[in-house]
C-alpha cells in the first residue's frame, strides 16, 4: 500500500503531498515517476502551454487537468507518462463514455475508461466519498 509524501515543488520550492490515492492513480496507469511540480505551479504551466498554441511535446511533469476524478492527471512528462506530442489546438473529440454499475451504490453510471470487472467501479458520488 502507498502513504502519503512530502515532496518539493522544483519551480516554487513550496512542499506538497503526493497522496497515497494519487499514487495508486499513477501506478494504475503506469506512470513511473512522482509529480515535481506542486498544483500550482502545474496549473500555471499548462495555462502557459495552452497560451502557447497547446504544442504538447511531453515536457511536462503529470500536469493537471480534468480526468474521472474531477482533478485528474494529465499526460505529460518526457515519455514515460505518455506524452503524445499531439495538441495542435484544435477542438478536442467527446470523449468516449463507458457505462458501469457503481460497486458501493448499484447505480448506473457513465465512465471514461472501459471497467475490465479487475477493480471496482464507483459512480461520481461515491468516488467523492470514498475519496475524501
Amino acid at each position: 500500500m502507498y502513504t502519503d509524501r512530502t515532496i518539493a515543488c522544483v519551480d516554487c520550492g513550496q512542499e506538497f503531498t503526493f497522496t497515497a490515492g494519487e499514487q495508486d492513480f499513477y501506478a494504475q496507469r503506469g506512470f513511473t515517476e512522482a509529480p515535481k511540480r506542486c498544483p500550482s505551479c502545474r496549473s500555471a504551466r499548462k495555462s502557459q502551454r495552452s497560451d502557447a498554441g497547446g504544442h504538447g511535446h511531453g515536457s511536462g511533469d503529470g500536469g493537471s487537468s480534468g480526468g474521472y476524478s474531477g482533478g485528474g492527471y494529465s499526460a505529460g512528462g518526457r515519455g514515460s507518462f505518455g506524452g503524445s506530442g499531439y495538441g495542435g489546438g484544435g477542438e478536442r473529440r467527446p470523449r468516449e463514455m463507458f457505462s458501469a454499475v457503481c460497486a458501493e451504490c448499484g447505480k448506473a453510471t457513465q465512465v471514461p475508461f472501459q471497467p475490465t470487472g479487475s477493480r471496482p467501479v464507483y459512480c461520481s458520488d461515491c468516488f467523492q466519498t470514498r475519496r475524501g
